[in-house]
């Protein structure tokens, strides 16, 4: 009888272990459920915030007279939040440095690009001296693009804008003459971010076709 009852808590504390770690995984693989679910949804609410930002620029692009003021930086949307230098804090603490993106784009590194650097043909910007020299054009939180409380958004957004790299004239700062390649075309570089370092980028081509007219050309999502 000893050795049974012995055999029986044996057999009590297997099931009992084995009970506890299926349960430990099931809380496991809820939770990494739900974190997944959470971070899809931060992803596509961060594309679609750099959606919106780029059509906004669109309709700035097609009320400016002159491109070639964007391309060097004289004459940006209206749609900015104050100094185009400095930091932006997300709900979460995290921050977005403007400064920063501009030269990630430019020349991968968060630090001041060189002119050797922003030339350099790399596997991005294969294009030499007609890679587009990126310009901060819009920049602020999605919750301000309409009238106050139309929008619950905790995403910040920047549209930069440069020269289509078609252009084989070197001079990314201004705009082609036609009959050259890439005359009146821009690139627009719209990304949206959000808590926990979310981010999406969305990347426009932008001819223009009249006065006061554009034609988007491409439109291309990266992560």
């Amino acid at each position: 009888m000893r050795r049974s009852d012995g055999v029986v808590l044996v057999a009590v504390l297997l099931i009992t272990l084995l009970m506890s770690a299926l349960g430990a995984a099931l809380v496991l693989v809820s939770s990494s459920e739900a974190a997944i679910a959470v971070n899809f949804r931060s992803s596509q609410e961060a594309r679609d915030a750099a959606a919106a930002a780029a059509e906004r620029a669109i309709v700035d692009l097609r009320a400016a007279a002159d491109w070639n003021q964007l391309l060097d930086g004289a004459v940006r949307s209206p749609f900015v939040d104050g100094s185009p230098f400095g930091r932006r804090f997300l709900s979460d603490g995290s921050m977005v440095d403007l400064e920063a993106v501009v030269n990630l784009a430019n020349c991968q590194k968060t630090t001041t690009c060189s002119d050797v650097e922003m030339d350099a043909k790399t596997s991005d910007r294969p294009w030499g001296p007609n890679n587009p020299r990126w310009r901060l054009f819009s920049y602020g939180w999605l919750r301000d693009a309409l009238s106050a409380g139309a929008i619950d958004s905790a995403y910040y957004t920047i549209v930069l804008v440069g020269d289509d790299p078609s252009e084989n004239d070197a001079d990314p700062s201004r705009d082609g003459v036609p009959p050259s390649p890439g005359a009146g075309v821009v690139e627009l570089r719209a990304q949206g971010f959000g808590p926990r370092g979310v981010r999406r980028t969305v990347n426009v081509t932008v001819a223009r076709t009249g006065a006061r007219e554009v034609r988007v050309i491409s439109w291309r999502e990266t992560s």
